[in-house]
């Protein structure tokens, strides 16, 4: 997983805590990025209709979706981000022996069916869940 996705997420709650259009420099501090990472993740999230974009000197991002409809799966699906996998694999196809040849596909699956279980799971989460999970015990409209 890479940190597109923690962006991401940590953005839609802000934005929807901030209920108005939020400029990409504003989002970027709060979420501790910098803009131009923070603008690539966005128009992921574009692409895939969770938030909306406004040009020009008041422009930004502005997340309108109801946040108990919008699960943290559709975000990993946006981003296309995989959840579980490896940068390298043991063994070679190449080598006689049997664990060798055979233990990369054998993981492979086993990271696509653990993805598959992660994916699960975050269609289970939305973003009012998250936001909960922050505000929860703290006063309502707290620095957002």
């Amino acid at each position: 997983m890479t940190g597109e996705f923690a962006i991401a997420v940590h953005a839609l709650v802000f934005l929807n805590r901030r209920g108005e259009t939020v400029n990409s420099e504003t989002l970027a501090d709060n979420v501790c990025t910098h803009p131009a990472r923070l603008r690539g993740v966005m128009a992921k999230l574009k692409n895939a209709g969770l938030v909306d974009t406004k040009e020009g000197m008041e422009g930004g991002y502005a997340f309108r979706k109801d946040p108990a409809q919008v699960t943290l799966r559709q975000i990993c699906d946006a981003l296309n981000v995989k959840l579980v996998s490896a940068s390298w694999r043991s063994g070679s196809v190449d080598k006689p022996c049997m664990i060798s040849s055979g233990m990369a596909d054998v993981m492979d699956d086993l990271y696509s069916q653990m993805d598959a279980l992660g994916r699960e799971y975050l269609s289970h989460i939305t973003i009012a869940d998250i936001d909960r999970q922050i505000f929860s015990g703290k006063e309502k409209g707290a620095s957002a």
